[in-house]
């Protein structure tokens, strides 16, 4: 009888031990899915003109890639002369194109593969993306959790809605550096709905829409 209590308790012991180690063991507020940033290089080699520095073909060429790549706040564009010296004019150019679409030209170009080919300039766009890999993560059990350890699938949600969310994925790296705020800034975006309202017409059911 003592030889059967024995190995009953030591049974039990096991199933204890094996729901504890199905737990997590992280009992912070801090989850343990944190957002993933990605960056990937899109090149275009844009051959120069002396003349133009981008011929009218090339500066098509160049603005339908831009559309076939969606290019939009958050990319980054930036030019690599290679070995050869930069011509203001193709500068100037390709800044144009990017204004178009909100972006400014950035100032030094990623390192990518390749040679530029002799008499060309490339045409370099970043683009960061942001997701949380790990996620969603079911291996823990809520039930048994005898040391308060979240579970495994704790913050997925709010990290992965945040990684879809963010306009520009390297503020999650490194955030926005300010010198200054202008409170007119949170303003700008309400004006410009007002000023389009009224400008079509359409004042009047937008108002008649938010008393409803």
């Amino acid at each position: 009888m003592k030889k059967l209590n024995i190995l009953a308790s030591f049974v039990v012991g096991l199933a204890v031990t094996g729901c504890a180690s199905s737990v997590s063991e992280n009992s912070s507020l801090y989850s343990n899915h944190q957002p993933v940033i990605e960056r990937n290089n899109f090149t275009l080699d844009i051959n120069l003109s002396n003349e133009d520095g981008i011929t009218s073909f090339e500066q098509k060429r160049l603005a339908e890639w831009m559309s076939a790549l969606d290019l939009g706040y958050g990319d980054r564009v930036s030019l690599d002369f290679g070995n050869g010296f930069s011509n203001a004019l193709a500068k100037q150019t390709v800044a144009d194109l990017a204004a178009n679409r909100g972006l400014l030209l950035q100032d030094h170009a990623p390192l990518t593969e390749g040679q530029i080919p002799s008499g060309s300039v490339r045409v370099v766009v970043s683009r960061s993306t942001a997701s949380v890999p790990s996620c969603p993560n079911w291996e823990t059990s809520s039930a048994s959790n005898f040391d308060s350890g979240n579970h495994s699938n704790y913050g997925c949600a709010t990290n992965s809605n945040l990684a879809a969310m963010v306009a520009d994925p390297e503020d999650l790296v490194r955030g926005v550096d300010k010198s200054s705020s202008d409170p007119t800034n949170g303003t700008k975006a309400i004006n410009a709905l007002r000023e389009k309202a009224a400008s079509s017409g359409t004042a009047g059911n937008a108002s008649a829409t938010g008393g409803q």
